[in-house]
């Protein structure tokens, strides 16, 4: 700085920097609703957003498949609720046993809906636009473009230009005539462009992710899902009543429900009994006489995992199996108090099997009423070892044997509580005990019988059935989803395997000859770009053209003319 611009300065009244309190505040408006909204939607339609709301469902999605699910299977969820006393609680009001119907879910699920449906039309009206629009023209300096080749002939320019139109559309590209850009009416071109099916298969895609989406949620609001433990020899009834659980949507009518109704006559199952997996259900299979309605004739159907009985629009899954033990209860006077089979359900691979008997009417041998109850374990392959105590060695039923103890109380059945069939409630249940104090236990093998004391009767294993649980669904929109599933994997395929590419040919008259000249250009990496112009120039100038990308000439080039 020179010395009499600072003598300048420090002439000058005031001074040359301000504090920052004394500046005026520049603070930018405000936006109004309206603007505000379009901010909120133009964020909300982004491909950056509608991908994070993706990301955000798949991550929702995994407590579901992590933590039991009350809809799912409500008894290993309130298993599971059992062994966390201290989680439940706070799981409970997060929604995690049911996450799939939650609020925090559903919200996610909405906002990708709308995120996509936002997205979806803009694209689709360019798309639209672009579609019908004519290809560009040649550009004024071919010689720029990656893959460049010209020639001269004898022909004139309007038969090189058919010719050059028929081979294009031969290969399947959308042909137009124009002037070249920047030149003359003497410069005649052609454009040509195919590949625009490759947007098309990207919007297909995100249709089909849209189509799965209202599948499900049509499916979730009208739909409804129950399960259902039958043992074989007894039958269900398509009814609310007659399910173990049953869930469905906020739109669902249980008059809708189909009048049929089955008998499962048999279960058939093979073990694997060598190798590393020993013990697991090879395969498995259930036997229904079913009938669509009550007047209709009687069939017979074979259901297993993955191959459903279709009634009406409804599935009969078959889901897992297990064994239910006949147990019989005589009380005091000799009468029958419970008699039948009693699922017990696996807790383990070898089938080991836990279970509950009630019985709430049987009568002490002074007359006075008593109600019982039992708590055990069921053991197909029954074995023991000093260390681990009882097990099953096998899951089939080859050594059969039960284990309970025995209560005597209340069991809370006249409280007008519901109780799970699969649980005792002990509140107000006392164990029977032996004359040396100890808790009583009934071990039984097959055919074996217990006396109870204080003559309270007796307790007998009479024999083993299977059961199978049973899946029964109907989710009016599968067809949809399946649809969507289709769809996304055909416009991920044209996606990835249509290449936009761009051909243009130019030509014109010098010195009594045409010189032609063919260039292309990819939209994408990876294509064949110039086996594509070597073979379109060998179709015009039927002369051999090498294959190595040079750029052949039979005569000077527009750049050497120049020069």
């Amino acid at each position: 700085m020179s010395l009499d611009r600072l003598d300048h300065r420090e002439d000058q009244d005031v001074p040359v920097q301000r504090n920052r309190q004394d500046r005026p505040a520049t603070a930018p408006p405000g936006l109004a609703p309206r603007e505000l909204g379009r901010w909120a939607w133009r964020q909300l339609t982004s491909m950056r957003i509608a991908l994070i709301l993706l990301f955000l469902l798949a991550l929702a999605a995994v407590p579901g498949s992590v933590i039991p699910q009350e809809t799912v299977d409500p008894n290993r969820a309130s298993q599971w609720q059992g062994q966390h006393p201290h989680l439940t609680p706070i799981y409970q009001k997060l929604g995690l046993f049911h996450v799939f119907s939650s609020a925090w879910f559903s919200a996610i699920y909405i906002l990708l809906m709308v995120s996509l449906v936002g997205c979806i039309l803009p694209r689709s009206a360019v798309y639209w636009r672009g579609l019908r629009a004519r290809p560009p023209r040649a550009p004024h300096r071919l010689e720029r473009l990656p893959e460049h080749r010209s020639f001269v002939t004898d022909e004139p320019p309007e038969a090189v230009l058919e010719r050059a139109r028929r081979l294009l559309r031969r290969r399947r590209f959308r042909v137009a005539t124009a002037p070249a850009a920047g030149e003359g009416s003497a410069v005649e071109s052609l454009a040509a462009e195919r590949g625009k099916l490759r947007e098309a298969g990207n919007l297909l895609f995100h249709v089909s992710v849209l189509l799965v989406l209202a599948g499900v949620a049509i499916g979730s609001l009208f739909g409804f899902k129950g399960g259902v433990i039958v043992v074989t020899g007894h039958g269900f009834s398509n009814s609310l009543s007659q399910y173990d659980d049953f869930t469905s949507g906020s739109l669902f009518n249980p008059e809708n429900l189909a009048p049929f109704s089955f008998k499962v006559t048999n279960f058939d199952v093979t073990f694997i009994r060598r190798g590393r997996e020993a013990g697991q259900a090879h395969k498995f299979s259930a036997g229904l006489d079913y009938q669509s309605s009550p007047t209709a004739p009687r069939k017979h159907a074979t259901i297993s995992v993955n191959h459903p009985l279709q009634l009406d629009g409804t599935d009969v899954y078959l889901i897992s199996h297990g064994y239910a033990p006949h147990i019989t209860v005589r009380d005091g006077q000799g009468h029958v108090a419970y008699a039948g089979p009693v699922v017990f359900l696996p807790e383990n691979a070898t089938f080991r099997s836990f279970g509950v008997v009630k019985v709430p009417d049987a009568v002490s041998s002074t007359g006075r009423p008593e109600q019982l109850g039992f708590e055990g374990e069921f053991y197909p392959t029954y074995a023991f070892t000093m260390r681990s105590g009882p097990f099953s060695a096998f899951p089939d039923a080859k050594n059969p044997a039960v284990s309970m103890l025995a209560y005597r109380g209340d069991l809370g059945l006249d409280s007008g509580q519901p109780q799970s069939v699969y649980t005792l409630d002990k509140q107000h249940l006392t164990p029977i005990r032996k004359a040396d104090g100890k808790p009583l236990r009934l071990d039984l093998m097959l055919g074996q019988s217990q006396k109870l004391p204080d003559g309270m009767g007796t307790v007998t294993f009479d024999g083993v059935s299977r059961f199978v649980k049973l899946q029964i669904s109907s989710s009016p929109a599968d067809w949809l989803a399946l649809l969507g599933m289709s769809l996304a994997l055909l416009g991920l395929l044209g996606s990835l395997f249509i290449r936009p590419r761009r051909m243009w040919v130019k030509v014109r008259r010098e010195g009594g000859r045409t010189l032609v000249e063919v260039a292309g250009l990819d939209r994408t990496a990876g294509g064949d770009l110039a086996g594509e112009v070597d073979g379109l120039v060998g179709g015009l100038s039927d002369r051999p053209v090498d294959g190595h990308g040079s750029r052949r000439s039979d005569g000077p080039s527009t750049a050497e003319e120049n020069s």
